[in-house]
């Protein structure tokens, strides 16, 4: 498609849309059904957190939520834009411009600065780094006294701060965190989650993640809770015991097996 079709917005209304979303991995007898008819809507400014057995498709989710997999039914629309119509080299710069992205190993460059790290993803879309506002953002995250260090000079609850200012710092649609405090201490992990709700809360960011920890999906708004690649169970206004009551429950010998 060309750039008219990533221009051309579908609707507003939500960040992230899923509808009726169908991805199997492998063919024939060996084929499993990772999203089973999915359909889902994550409005602006929420915090959304994805949970489930392992093999639920949480990981399988993600990936289509953010065109790294093309589902083979069904239609995915981040913030207005619907997927399925764009090449990859329009996909590409929609995960540039408007897709933010928090994973557990960090992913930062070894030999670049904290704030140089921050600013990566703006320089590769072809846009200049405002200096002041990398800083003041670094800042506002504890992080002002190191934005000359080297990643290898901070603690991983640091490294994870530098890794969210490099995905807010565009300002994008929304947020996918994958496990974001699965490699951190607890108090780091407190931290980490303290702070995509203030982004939430108070800036109005939108977030999608992933997680095996209850305590870290009761900061969200909202668990969807996945089996067997299908949504089967919403939680508003989550607390740590309610949600890890329903994971035990997922997890039992009935929910054995499935998607990825």
């Amino acid at each position: 498609m060309t750039r008219a079709a990533y221009d051309n917005p579908v609707t507003i209304n939500a960040a992230l849309e899923l509808h009726r979303v169908t991805k199997r991995h492998g063919h024939g007898e060996t084929s499993v059904t990772a999203l089973d008819d999915v359909s889902m809507a994550i409005p602006r400014g929420t915090f959304t957190a994805v949970m489930g057995p392992s093999g639920s498709g949480k990981s399988t989710l993600l990936n289509c939520a953010a065109g790294l997999d093309r589902p083979d039914s069904g239609a995915v629309v981040l913030d207005g834009h619907d997927l399925g119509g764009l090449d990859e080299t329009a996909l590409t710069r929609l995960r540039r411009e408007r897709m933010g992205f928090v994973f557990q190993s960090f992913n930062l460059v070894q030999t670049l600065t904290v704030a140089q790290n921050v600013a990566l993803p703006l320089e590769f879309a072809g846009r200049r780094a405002d200096g002041r506002r990398v800083r003041a953002l670094l800042g506002r995250l504890g992080l002002g006294d190191r934005t000359g260090h080297r990643p290898a000079q901070l603690s991983g609850g640091q490294q994870q701060r530098v890794a969210i200012a490099r995905a807010i710092l565009s300002e994008p649609a929304i947020i996918f965190a994958d496990e974001p405090t699965g490699a951190l201490d607890t108090q780091s992990a407190r931290e980490v989650l303290g702070i995509l709700r203030h982004a939430v809360s108070q800036e109005g960011q939108t977030i999608v993640m992933v997680t095996h920890d209850p305590v870290a999906a009761s900061y969200a708004d909202l668990v969807v809770f996945f089996a067997d690649g299908r949504i089967v169970d919403r939680l508003p206004r989550p607390d740590a015991a309610a949600v890890a009551d329903r994971m035990a429950r997922l997890s039992a010998p009935a929910h054995a097996g499935g998607a990825r």
